[in-house]
């Protein structure tokens, strides 16, 4: 594997590469205090042809920081039971529980991109998931990745359209049990004719967590204030009461 940054980063993708699932590592995509993202060419297991993702997380002291909120009900969305949720709850006690929840973070983004994808949601095509990294489609092409929405001026045709198509993905995820919780321009890439969702490790589900409505208002409101100035008019506030009513009653 060709390695030009970071080598002892790249070191936790051999097992992808063991694996058959990459040739090389291209290059840097995005970095971040919670994690960084590669561009890696595909190995045979995947065809040999194409570009795939690998996001690989950071070392547990330096990421998800003041997590409580999106904590409060995660056990219970995994299924920890007996030692591991012990340590869990003494996860700022000590070092195997934080190792506990650094595992929980990862674990709960790969199985809530597959469950997403599965169910038709605009969200990275999740691949494989090994110790700290998760190996999913790369959006973009050989020259450059797709941007972040934040740094896209849309054009006043094509932001109503992406908008309502914002809107019904989150209500597509509500219906699954997820609330992003950190939803934004800056956790949605635009690609022509489509925006992807990404970044999940924080999500919630909203069955178990008291500040699930909060954190869906937020948002919904972060991203009616980028579509704004694009000439979409939005209530946010609106928006996301009637999201949350349906939700309830379809639960009832």
């Amino acid at each position: 594997m060709r390695r030009s940054q970071g080598r002892d980063h790249l070191d936790q993708l051999e097992e992808f590469e063991d694996r058959g699932l990459i040739a090389a590592v291209l290059g840097l995509v995005k970095t971040g205090k919670e994690a960084s993202v590669y561009c890696c060419s595909a190995g045979p297991a995947l065809g040999g042809r194409g570009l795939v993702a690998a996001k690989i997380y950071r070392e547990r002291q330096y990421r998800f920081k003041n997590d409580a909120v999106y904590q409060e009900s995660r056990p219970r969305e995994i299924g920890l039971r007996g030692s591991g949720l012990r340590a869990f709850n003494k996860r700022r006690k000590s070092d195997t529980g934080r190792e506990v929840q650094s595992v929980t973070w990862i674990q709960h983004e790969y199985a809530l991109l597959r469950r997403l994808f599965d169910a038709g949601a605009d969200v990275p095509r999740p691949i494989a998931s090994a110790g700290n990294a998760i190996l999913m489609e790369y959006l973009g092409d050989e020259d450059e990745a797709a941007p972040q929405l934040n740094r896209i001026q849309l054009a006043p045709a094509e932001a109503r359209p992406l908008f309502d198509r914002l809107m019904s993905n989150v209500e597509l995820m509500l219906a699954e049990n997820v609330v992003h919780g950190d939803l934004s321009p800056h956790n949605v890439l635009y690609w022509p004719g489509g925006l992807t969702i990404i970044d999940f490790p924080q999500a919630v589900d909203p069955r178990f967590n008291r500040h699930a409505l909060d954190l869906l208002s937020r948002d919904v409101d972060n991203v009616c204030r980028y579509f704004a100035p694009c000439g979409v008019e939005a209530d946010g506030a609106r928006i996301a009461n009637d999201l949350w009513r349906r939700f309830i009653f379809a639960a009832l």
